[in-house]
């Protein structure tokens, strides 16, 4: 465990402070918001491949949904925690940089745009730290490995999102690449942060010999509202999304109309 912590500890800032180094010297035209912004969304991405790469082994593992067992269902959560805590520091230096009047930084209007900004994350990287984190490592026993798998396997849309967030720092809005990754993240997002929770319900049916609409009631009640309160942010920032979506493959037919 506490060589797991370590090891994030230095990871994620390492990488972190070593892709800005590189951009900053290699991207001179790039401000020093970009470079930031940039090397955020590679570590970022990263994570996000450890932890799905990791979901799948262990999903891949576990015959049994409920009592199979695979070390990298509590190994990696040590791995995460630095990564949360580092990225409170990382969203709050992208907009340190973001801010235009340099006597404002460090300043409280910072600190406050970044928590009206950021609310969201925010919010959700504490119910990770302070609530998943619990149930993980301890409240949940030697039960649900798999499960704890398709909740890594979530992250498997992270990439695309932030390259669409590169690609708009970028201004390269109107590329082919970018409404390619749109559709992209809008199909990952989909069948790993939404529709996982139904293929979680129905694995355990599976398992048990219940239909997708009979397990709801053969479970704890705790886990229905678990999975609830994991979905509802999921769903909102889905139809965020799809918003987005429709304005960008809206907009040419918009002027072809008009």
């Amino acid at each position: 465990m506490l060589l797991t912590l370590a090891w994030g500890s230095l990871f994620f800032p390492g990488l972190f402070a070593l892709s800005t180094w590189w951009l900053r010297r290699s991207r001179t035209a790039w401000t020093d918001s970009d470079c930031v912004m940039i090397s955020t969304r590679l570590v970022s991405s990263v994570q996000a491949v450890l932890a799905t790469g990791s979901g799948i082994i262990i999903i891949r593992s576990c015959k049994d949904v409920v009592t199979d067992r695979h070390w990298l269902a509590r190994e990696y959560v040590w791995f995460l925690i630095p990564y949360m805590i580092y990225d409170y520091y990382a969203m709050y230096l992208c907009e340190w940089y973001k801010t235009k009047d340099k006597s404002h930084r460090h300043s409280l209007t910072v600190f406050q745009n970044f928590l009206s900004q950021n609310r969201l994350m925010i919010t959700h990287h504490a119910v990770i730290l302070f609530a998943l984190v619990p149930v993980a490592q301890r409240l949940r026993g030697d039960l649900g490995d798999f499960f704890v798998g398709c909740i890594f396997t979530a992250e498997l849309s992270t990439p695309f999102v932030s390259l669409g967030r590169v690609l708009i720092q970028l201004k390269q809005q109107h590329t082919l690449l970018y409404k390619v990754n749109g559709v992209l993240t809008l199909a990952t997002f989909l069948s790993c942060r939404i529709l996982l929770f139904p293929f979680m319900y129905w694995s355990y049916g599976q398992q048990r010999g219940l239909s997708l609409f009979q397990v709801p009631f053969h479970i704890p009640f705790h886990c229905n509202v678990a999975n609830a309160f994991l979905i509802a942010p999921q769903i909102y920032w889905f139809s965020l999304l799809c918003r987005k979506a429709a304005r960008l493959f809206g907009a040419p037919q918009a002027k072809k109309d008009g």
